[in-house]
């Protein structure tokens, strides 16, 4: 591998390593980075008896960024200590200290007490510290296993061992924190979770609240210690405590900029007495009158301010609504805000040179996105992989519409079933049910269990940010069983967007697309009764540019000379294929993709972005024209 480095690789601020507030749908005024420079060890032991050296959270020890380049094995452990302090004047009840994702299990320390563990290398999990801080210096320890595909966990395109031409598209595995480690502090009754849901057609948002009740006793010993009073009085009857318990106001205000669009005042209420001392649920539906639509061109967002007791929490919404309808010629298609809409998209994998899936700074993440909407794109699929969650923040900020992947999991999988034959064979896709399990290395019961519990909390964690549209659970067979019952999950979940069931082949017939991967042969659709018709995968054409390559090793699925040779396939592309199928009911395309990775070199840039790939100009006309069409045609 040759390690190439991006400009913003050579910005990272070694000492305070992607800042941001990491959770931006759900905002405090606590924070505390805890990014920067850990100790680390690898070895074959659950405990680490010496540390190796230094490592740079949260980049994980296979990248250049952490400074360590060493890959963690199967049978390896990895372990992480970090020695903070916490500023003065942050504890106010609690203390919560907050993972982004740590790939792929692990054990959590403090001061040499478990706080407990997580599996699975994508998703966002937290522990309430409180009862575990000491004055001074506070020491966090991390003990993490990885086993990539040797475990059944979710692992997008992560893998030790890459054999044949297809082994191309997957990459260098990475290991254990790779999202920032932050905490908060939060007062003893707090808000917990947001769930916010734009509802178009009805002009009002729904808010629902999940939040930390008081326990009932915790409650009696403060009046009766004369913390609270009424009418001067240290104590006051039983049923007026339960009743205190039971209910809590709540305020929530809407901002369109500097003004308020709605404020609103409701109750967080526990189910009943018995329940006082875990969790109340408040939900209110909010009219808004006349509105101003989130759509790419005109991404505009509402702020969003909930009080509850001493906490304070800001987040933010969008107005759109994607669904499924029939255009004026009784076509199904995509619908956006009611009106038939095109998915012009973007095969996005999210890796970077020297820090593979965590991007080196905020500036880095927010390159990609402009760089795709100055092309004419409006969408990213957002490829085997969650990220963090500013990505889905400046996709809503910026205008770009998301399709966001499950990351794949199970055990190893037969290429010659999921990638060779069913490239070759269009049928070979449509024709198999996912319901047998050892074809598809979905064997292992528990690891079927454990994709559920991520697909849950992959849609529960991402819900509120506007710019998603699309869930797709299963890609191209990997990994894939039971695909209608993913999406019955999903729609359990989720009734606002569309789902992409079996994303390419291995087609169960559910969802709200009628998906096609297209690399080898020329594209003809018609119209389907039941889905939209989708083309969620095609081109992928490569063109090397010396110096900017990882590997010596060149994939792609066509091969080109020059920029004006790429660029004027891709002319080819548009006009012989894409164009003349919109009639026919093509409703989104996804071009592979954003950019160059490892042994993949078919992206609109190299993967370093230094080098464009194509002319721009051209590409701007060729989707600019796409638009005209498909509007005349739906």
């Amino acid at each position: 591998m040759i390690q190439l480095t991006s400009r913003w690789g050579k910005q990272v601020d070694v000492k305070n390593p992607l800042p941001e507030y990491p959770r931006p749908n759900m905002v405090r005024d606590s924070y505390s980075n805890l990014n920067g420079e850990w100790e680390y060890c690898i070895n074959q032991q659950a405990e680490a008896v010496e540390y190796d050296g230094k490592i740079l959270v949260p980049f994980s020890p296979e990248t250049a960024l952490s400074g360590v380049q060493k890959i963690v094995m199967p049978e390896d452990y990895l372990h992480y200590r970090k020695v903070f302090t916490l500023p003065e004047g942050f504890i106010k009840d609690r203390v919560l200290l907050h993972f982004g994702a740590v790939d792929q299990e692990c054990t959590v320390s403090l001061n040499g007490q478990v706080l407990g563990e997580h599996v699975g290398g994508y998703l966002a999990f937290h522990f309430d510290v409180t009862e575990h801080l000491v004055e001074g210096e506070n020491v966090l320890t991390l003990c993490v296993k990885d086993r990539t595909e040797k475990a059944p966990h979710a692992r997008g395109k992560q893998k030790l061992v890459r054999k044949g031409g297809m082994s191309s598209l997957f990459y260098t595995p990475q290991s254990g924190i790779w999202k920032t480690v932050w905490m908060e502090s939060v007062a003893d009754e707090n808000v917990e979770s947001l769930k916010i849901t734009p509802m178009f057609d009805e002009a009002a948002v729904k808010v629902e609240v999940r939040a930390h009740m008081m326990s009932g006793e915790k409650k009696v010993d403060e009046i009766a210690s004369g913390k609270e009073a009424t009418s001067g009085e240290s104590r006051i009857p039983d049923r007026a405590i339960r009743d205190t318990c039971e209910s809590r106001q709540m305020q929530i205000t809407v901002m369109d900029g500097e003004k308020v669009a709605a404020k609103v005042t409701t109750e967080i209420t526990t189910n009943s007495a018995a329940n006082l001392s875990k969790i109340g649920l408040g939900e209110v539906i909010i009219p808004l009158g006349e509105f101003t639509p989130w759509t790419p061109e005109n991404p505009h967002l509402y702020d969003l301010k909930i009080t509850y007791g001493q906490d304070e929490v800001t987040s933010y919404f969008g107005m759109r609504k994607f669904s499924v309808g029939k255009d004026k010629n009784g076509i199904l298609r995509f619908f956006m805000n009611n009106k038939p809409f095109f998915f012009n998209g973007v095969l996005d994998q999210g890796y970077w040179p020297e820090s593979l899936m965590t991007p080196p700074t905020e500036e880095a993440l927010k390159y990609d996105i402009v760089k795709l909407k100055e092309l004419g794109y409006n969408t990213i699929r957002k490829h085997i992989k969650i990220e963090p969650d500013r990505f889905y923040y400046l996709c809503d900020k910026l205008g770009m519409i998301v399709w966001q992947d499950m990351p794949n999991g199970g055990g190893d999988y037969n290429l010659l079933h999921v990638m060779y034959l069913t490239n070759v064979f269009s049928w070979y896709g449509r024709a198999i049910k996912d319901n047998h399990y050892g074809m598809f290395a979905r064997k292992d019961e528990a690891g079927r269990k454990q994709y559920y519990e991520d697909l849950k909390g992959m849609v529960e964690q991402l819900y509120n940010y506007p710019s998603i549209a699309v869930w797709v659970p299963f890609n191209e067979g990997w990994g894939q069983f039971d695909a209608t019952k993913a999406t019955e999950l999903i729609r359990s979940l989720d009734e606002t967007r569309l789902v992409n069931e079996a994303c390419g082949w291995f087609d169960q017939k559910g969802g709200d697309m009628y998906s096609i991967h297209n690399y080898l042969r020329k594209l003809k659709v018609k119209p389907k009764k039941d889905r939209v018709v989708a083309l969620t995968e095609f081109g992928g054409y490569a063109f090397p540019i010396p110096g900017h390559m990882a590997c010596e090793k060149e994939f792609g699925y066509k091969h080109y000379k020059t920029k004006e040779e790429l660029t004027a396939n891709y002319r080819r592309l548009w006009e012989e294929e894409i164009y003349l199928n919109l009639e026919r009911g093509l409703s989104s395309s996804i071009y592979t993709q954003t950019s160059d990775i490892e042994e993949e070199i078919n992206g609109l840039m190299t993967y370093d972005r230094e080098e464009s790939k194509f002319v721009e100009e051209e590409l701007k006309a060729l989707h600019a024209k796409l638009y005209e069409k498909f509007e005349k045609s739906s």
